[in-house]
């Protein structure tokens, strides 16, 4: 049987990731005002030079890989407690395909991960361990955005994203108990809207950088 409190740190830490997304995707989307990157740079500055915000990133860190791993034993322990359940029961019927490929999605969205914090996050924070300062961030995205393969890498990661917060926005709640007929709605249309808009924000920027829409 599978424990109740998997499915509880699985749900805290995804609403804890979830707010993560939403400073990470505001942050960002500063690239849209195309003045240069220079909004965007003094925000990345103050996210990665405050005292406050930088220890909050190790707990950021932390909720990544718990989050990270109590999903594939979560996802282990269903597949190999019913491994022909949707099968005998007739998954289309009892649920939708991006709720039953979680594992699928989750792995996908673990390599985007990797991917863009080896394009960005661990180069920079590399340099200012070494240097004492950061990497122009902006110029950087131009470089790696003008690339056609990097751009189209970027867009399937915000699509992984898309199906996996789809899913996982509403499950989050009721991993935590909140499952009734009054919030239900609004929890389901709360979560659609930030589904598709802040997948659709981050997937922006690689597209508007490569065409040079932003400069």
């Amino acid at each position: 049987m599978i424990s109740i409190w998997k499915k509880v740190v699985m749900g805290l830490t995804g609403l804890f990731l979830i707010s993560f997304l939403v400073v990470h995707c505001g942050i960002n989307s500063l690239i849209f005002l195309n003045d240069g990157g220079k909004t965007f740079e003094a925000a990345g500055h103050f996210m990665g030079t405050n005292p406050v915000i930088r220890i909050m990133e190790i707990g950021l860190v932390i909720g990544f890989l718990i989050h990270i791993i109590d999903g594939f034993v979560l996802w282990y322990q269903n597949t190999k407690a019913r491994p022909q359940k949707y099968k005998a029961k007739g998954g289309s019927a009892n649920s939708t395909w991006y709720s039953r490929s979680m594992g699928l999605l989750g792995t996908l969205l673990l390599l985007f991960l990797i991917l863009h914090t080896a394009d960005f996050w661990i180069p920079n924070r590399a340099n200012q361990f070494t240097t004492g300062h950061e990497l122009p961030l902006f110029e950087r995205m131009k470089n790696i955005f003008s690339q056609p393969l990097w751009v189209v890498l970027y867009v399937l990661g915000c699509i992984s994203l898309f199906w996996h917060l789809l899913h996982g926005f509403r499950s989050a709640f009721q991993s935590l108990g909140i499952n009734h007929s009054k919030y239900n709605p609004i929890i389901k249309i709360a979560g659609t809207g930030f589904a598709i808009i802040c997948p659709f924000v981050f997937a922006m920027m690689p597209i508007t950088m490569f065409f040079g829409w932003i400069k």
